[in-house]
């Protein structure tokens, strides 16, 4: 059994929905991020408490029909993609409250 993951998003951004697209822009260099559905799908659930998995069956299965093991693998992919442009953070354990490292991206 892996070890489950959690998602926390970053308090450096500011995120706006603008029609079916969620706008991110990073506080840190202003770049502008337009995440699709899915991606949209994880930063909202990303509260740094709710494991990767339930978020993934609870959310990401129920809207499309993809098998919960593929639906995860592809959620960690995207969340890995969205912490290198510091979007959010993959973490091994629940976050603390404003638990974001001021060196982290």
């Amino acid at each position: 059994m892996t070890q489950p993951l959690y998602l926390q998003r970053s308090p450096r951004v500011a995120a706006r929905r603008i029609g079916d697209e969620l706008m991110i822009m990073s506080a840190t260099d202003s770049s502008l991020f337009s995440l699709n559905e899915t991606a949209a799908l994880l930063w909202e659930a990303a509260d740094g408490v709710t494991p990767l998995d339930e978020i993934v069956a609870s959310r990401i299965c129920t809207m499309f029909d993809v098998a919960p093991a593929e639906a995860l693998e592809d959620a960690k992919a995207l969340a890995l993609e969205l912490q290198g442009k510091g979007i959010l953070r993959l973490l091994p354990q629940p976050a603390a409250t404003d638990d974001w490292p001021e060196d982290a991206s």
